[in-house]
């Protein structure tokens, strides 16, 4: 078709398009993915993507900002996550198909404004992995030290490019490899086909769940309400006084509420997924936020803000220092080395469904929306993913990444935010029965786009500076490939 560039920027895809594989439920063939999530596992996705990394690691970061007052942080950024919950829920039972916001983006915005959509997708999921990973590193150690008193060398688990005092360090001949070998084997978990995958991950998050309610009870017993004064944190010289601080440190903790976006980067393989979809969203939010509040009260209540700050593996040595013994730690250390193996898991797992959507609509090479027949997983795809999220997890030190993670998931809960109204416009008032945004299509998704707007002035300067470059090379790709290789030219 002959299209003027401004069509071409906004043409949007249509809604039975989007779900073409929706009503489907037949076995896996090398062109699509098969139905084999229920609802159960679907939940555990979310929880498995979303609890972990912010309690297990950003607490470190996110305390030396806000103090004993990182829990109105957790809760603004709960809030913030469940305004946006609402919108996905809506929009996943309109659009039950792989790729999220993406998809949402698709058809109402535009197909430009869906491309920058999957550019703020992948750097969130594929950072959110390493980040993730890196993590993981410091709890197998402190695992290792209390049952064989042995440590991982310090060459094999610090990365080449440290974040410093006087600015990037590069420490030749230093590799963390622990977050290496934790990527190829969720890799390979995930070769093996996505039932076994959700299945395995359930069976991590029950896991999680237990230890973390361990935490809480262990914790609370040298609970000391003299450590939540002052409640908010004083001139540290770093600009994180009072609220800045709370909003800094709900800035960098958000990025761990991206659960909510993986159960509807599964849209296409959920059983029933108009239904289970928006519940799975809801449930996983709300579990999410009852253990964030808990482990954080617990925590700041055992230990001083003070203490926080580089801290490796901080709960194992929270329980370590309560009881003053080391079979605690090891519990939680074990559960951690567990858990975060999910929430790695789960986040590569939605990398990949991304760059299938965006694959399947021929914005980007053919080669990611290949399916295997037999295992129903897109197995060069995941290769990809997984070999650009090791080498990030071994070389790079997660300083640099919290943050952008935290950009990418901000500015992919606005876009779903105004895909609502967007949404139901185009319906025309047919009111389409299935789940709706309470208060009418503006309401929630305008608070919930300023409730976004309001944590991404917590974010750093470097932190714009190289989400532009990332958001510059995304349209630069879109220019060349993506526009004239659009399934969309196809349509007549």
């Amino acid at each position: 078709m002959n299209q003027s560039l401004v069509q071409k920027l906004t043409r949007t895809k249509p809604v039975e398009h989007t779900v073409e594989h929706a009503t489907t439920e037949h076995a896996p063939t090398s062109n699509g993915l098969h139905r084999s999530i229920g609802l159960f596992p679907l939940t555990m996705i979310g929880v498995g993507a979303t609890i972990g990394t912010g309690i297990f690691f950003t607490m470190v970061e996110a305390v030396p900002k806000a103090g004993p007052s990182v829990i109105l942080s957790f809760l603004i950024a709960a809030i913030t996550a469940g305004l946006t919950a609402l919108c996905y829920a809506e929009l996943s039972f309109r659009i039950p198909a792989s790729g999220s916001s993406y998809s949402f983006a698709y058809a109402t915005v535009g197909e430009f404004a869906a491309f920058i959509m999957a550019a703020c997708l992948l750097l969130e999921y594929g950072l959110a992995a390493s980040a993730t990973a890196i993590g993981w590193s410091d709890y197998l150690n402190n695992f290792l030290n209390n049952a064989f008193g042995w440590h991982i060398p310090e060459l094999l688990r610090s990365p080449m490019i440290v974040s410093t005092a006087h600015g990037v360090e590069i420490r030749g001949g230093h590799v963390n490899l622990p977050p290496i070998l934790l990527v190829v084997l969720c890799g390979l978990l995930l070769i093996r086909g996505t039932k076994e995958s959700a299945t395995t991950n359930a069976i991590m998050v029950l896991i999680k769940l237990a230890i973390l309610i361990f935490f809480v009870v262990i914790a609370f017993s040298g609970f000391d309400i003299n450590n939540f004064h002052p409640f908010f944190s004083p001139d540290n010289g770093a600009h994180y006084t009072g609220m800045a601080g709370v909003t800094a440190a709900a800035a960098t903790v958000f990025f761990s509420f991206i659960g909510l976006d993986t159960v509807a980067t599964a849209g296409e393989e959920v059983r029933n997924p108009k239904r289970n979809v928006p519940i799975g969203i809801l449930a996983a939010l709300g579990i999410v936020t009852l253990f964030y509040m808990l482990v954080a009260v617990a925590a700041m209540g055992a230990q001083p803000a003070y203490k926080f700050a580089g801290q490796e593996a901080g709960l194992a040595v929270i329980l370590q220092n309560v009881t003053g013994k080391t079979w605690p730690a090891l519990v939680l250390a074990a559960g951690a080395v567990i858990s975060v193996f999910s929430v790695t898991l789960v986040t590569i797992y939605g990398q990949t469904r991304i760059l299938y959507a965006i694959s399947k609509d021929g914005l980007i090479s053919k080669s990611f929306q290949k399916v295997n027949a037999k295992t129903a997983s897109p197995v060069q795809n995941t290769l990809i993913v997984c070999i650009v999220v090791g080498l990030v997890a071994g070389f790079v030190d997660a300083t640099f990444l919290w943050d952008m993670v935290s950009m990418g998931t901000l500015t992919a809960f606005i876009v779903v935010s105004l895909a609502v109204p967007v949404m139901r416009k185009k319906e025309n008032g047919k009111g389409v029965k299935g789940f709706r945004v309470p208060f009418g299509p503006y309401v929630v998704p305008g608070l919930s786009i300023g409730a976004c707007l309001y944590l991404m002035f917590g974010l750093s300067l470097t932190t714009y500076t190289i989400f532009v470059i990332w958001m510059s090379a995304a349209i630069l790709t879109y220019f060349l490939y993506g526009m004239r290789n659009s399934r969309l030219n196809l349509l007549k």
